[in-house]
């Protein structure tokens, strides 16, 4: 008996990737953090699949849901110079003149334009180079996890800032802020890589806020309420003799 349960329980995982591999050219790409939890996700369904039928379905539907976070699509940039792309799929929470991300180097103070972006569960969740140029300058804070639709969790949740230089004396920061459930922040850049626009750099899991600080004499061409795409709208324009 125990060896039929456990040929039963092979066929099952052999039909599924079988059943996977006829249908993947129709699927967005995957990002490759999501391989590890989808990969999980389905052997707890199949385990629970020989609990009960119902149970399977469950771990069915919840292992689609999986498949579909981790999605990461292609996306086409506008064809624009001296733009700012979102660099998150969600909709714009707020838009407000703040001081510079806490903690940098030098310890300024300078008023910048912050562009927050809240991404919900079913949004995608890979994050993109807003506009190119060298990530000078990176840290890391960690933090609590509030829910990242609200204002102060811009300062207190965990974060991964990111300060990018298009030019000498022109620059911005991204930051990416875990949530209420996004516990898990990464960040592929390292400092003084050069980055272009459009380029993937990171996923936040399950959940999540981005803020765009750019100077205060950028235009910003987005609404408080709006739903952005990450590397296709265009979220704030500038002049390259611009200075912070």
């Amino acid at each position: 008996m125990v060896k039929n349960n456990q040929e039963g329980y092979l066929d099952k995982i052999i039909s599924f990737f079988r059943e996977f591999e006829s249908i993947k050219d129709y699927l967005p790409s995957i990002n490759s953090a999501g391989y590890p939890f989808i990969v999980l996700f389905v052997v707890i369904s199949l385990i629970l699949s020989m609990i009960s039928d119902f149970f399977g379905w469950v771990g069915f539907f919840v292992t689609t849901w999986c498949i579909y976070f981790f999605r990461d699509p292609d996306r086409i940039l506008p064809d624009l110079s001296n733009i700012l792309i979102s660099p998150a799929d969600g909709k714009v929470l707020s838009l407000s003149e703040v001081n510079s991300p806490e903690n940098l180097i030098d310890k300024k103070v300078v008023k910048m334009k912050k562009i927050s972006i809240f991404m919900n569960v079913f949004n995608v969740h890979v994050n993109r180079i807003p506009v190119s140029g060298k990530v000078s300058w990176l840290k890391y804070i960690p933090g609590a996890f509030f829910n990242a639709s609200l204002e102060k969790s811009s300062e207190e949740n965990e974060r991964m800032i990111a300060k990018i230089a298009i030019s000498k004396n022109l620059e911005i920061f991204v930051v990416q802020i875990a949530g209420l459930i996004a516990r898990r922040i990464k960040c592929d850049l390292t400092e003084n890589q050069s980055v272009k626009i459009g380029d993937r750099y990171g996923i936040i899991r399950f959940g999540s806020r981005v803020d765009v600080y750019v100077p205060t004499n950028f235009n910003v061409r987005v609404l408080e309420g709006q739903t952005v795409i990450s590397g296709e709208t265009v979220i704030a324009d500038f002049n390259t003799k611009t200075k912070n």
